[in-house]
């Protein structure tokens, strides 16, 4: 109101100094109801607290009270993850009060995730993979911060395991050890080091128990040609092995992650398995992948979920379905250690000189590897 008189006031002195006539009038009626109007909406504009930005400076977690999280794991993790996520959903909504939706793609060997997330096939928000070389192919790729391994606790690793050695009830090969492997008739199942990490883990364990017994590189080379000789087949990943050996049958022995194979057994399997006194550590990391969380807006989300696997509630439901825990209070616990006895001689792939030197010397295209293979076809034909 206080704004009307004043502007009444400027027009009585409008006409006194320029005259009244009606035309004048009414021009300047037009343009002080105009000028009143834009003076109102003004005042209404500053006097209001509402506010509104666009979607695109907003995140997806501020614009509704639902956020979804993508999780991209390799395969024998998906009943430990089936198990943490509920956990975590209920925190996060007590904490928040905002429900988080899990989308968890398929999972399937490490090396195959992998490259779906590298082709932007699976959208992950955060990667659970079978070895650390898969998380810096996504590093190398600008999808994944290269101080990852700072980012959680030991150095990004959330769950570990080792190599084990399954056979059928009874044990009708007299299999103990990586060297009885070799012995004639025995056939065993593995998956495919070219897209499983747990094959690469194993092909590892093979060549070190050689390299441990005082072994050269010749006689590692000869010795892992030997076992592979005796693999009928190849499968893609850990679990496939795994329904190779128990659903199918094939094979007398089984090379896989302990956890999957006490995992079999607690569905019902008639598993009997040997872990070698020579081994290697399993170890799986896990990573936020920044370009995915940036373009999701649920950064705060991602980041909470990485940190609730290295809870003790998390790493307990990890080591319920076999993992070796990486929270040092859940492995001391009683249960724990009987179920995990202690492995005399574990390298890890640092002896190895790290995944980079590792995958240059035996998994690249016409390494070490492939020529095993085509050794073994030679000998065939």
């Amino acid at each position: 109101m206080a704004i009307w008189q004043r502007l009444q006031r400027w027009q009585r002195g409008f006409e006194r100094w320029f005259g009244s006539t009606r035309a004048k009038r009414r021009w300047l009626g037009s343009f002080l109801v105009g000028v009143s109007l834009v003076s109102a909406i003004a005042a209404c504009s500053s006097n209001s607290t509402t506010t509104t930005s666009s979607p695109s400076s907003q995140t997806v977690a501020q614009q509704s009270n639902d956020v979804q999280l993508t999780l991209v794991s390799f395969a024998v993790t998906k009943a430990a993850h089936d198990a943490i996520i509920p956990k975590f959903v209920a925190q996060w909504q007590k904490d928040h009060n905002q429900t988080v939706s899990f989308e968890q793609a398929s999972y399937g060997g490490s090396g195959s995730q992998t490259q779906k997330v590298l082709e932007g096939g699976l959208d992950a928000d955060v990667v659970h993979l079978a070895l650390g070389l898969d998380v810096n192919k996504l590093v190398t790729a600008g999808l994944v911060s290269s101080d990852w391994q700072q980012q959680a606790p030991h150095n990004g690793i959330v769950s570990r395991s080792v190599v084990a050695l399954a056979t059928h009830p009874g044990n009708p090969k007299g299999i103990n050890s990586f060297a009885d492997l070799t012995k004639p008739g025995v056939t065993l199942v593995t998956a495919n080091p070219k897209t499983s990490g747990v094959a690469r883990w194993n092909f590892l364990a093979l060549w070190n128990s050689v390299v441990k017994a005082g072994g050269d590189e010749t006689k590692a080379l000869d010795f892992v040609t030997q076992v592979y000789k005796n693999v009928p087949e190849l499968p893609g990943d850990a679990r496939v092995a795994t329904e190779t050996f128990y659903k199918r049958g094939l094979g007398d022995v089984l090379l896989n992650y302990e956890n999957e194979i006490i995992l079999a057994k607690q569905r019902g399997e008639k598993v009997e398995y040997v872990v070698p006194d020579v081994n290697i550590s399993i170890e799986n990391p896990v990573a936020i992948v920044e370009k995915n969380v940036a373009k999701h807006g649920n950064r705060d989300v991602a980041e909470a979920f990485v940190k609730f696997l290295y809870t003790p509630d998390a790493q307990a439901e990890f080591a319920k379905v076999g993992f070796r825990p990486v929270d040092e209070a859940i492995a001391k616990e009683k249960e724990v250690m009987t179920k995990y006895p202690t492995v005399p001689t574990l390298s890890t792939v640092q002896d190895f000189g790290g995944w980079e030197q590792v995958q240059q010397k035996f998994f690249e295209d016409g390494a070490i590897f492939d020529q095993i293979q085509t050794r073994i076809k030679q000998t065939k034909s």
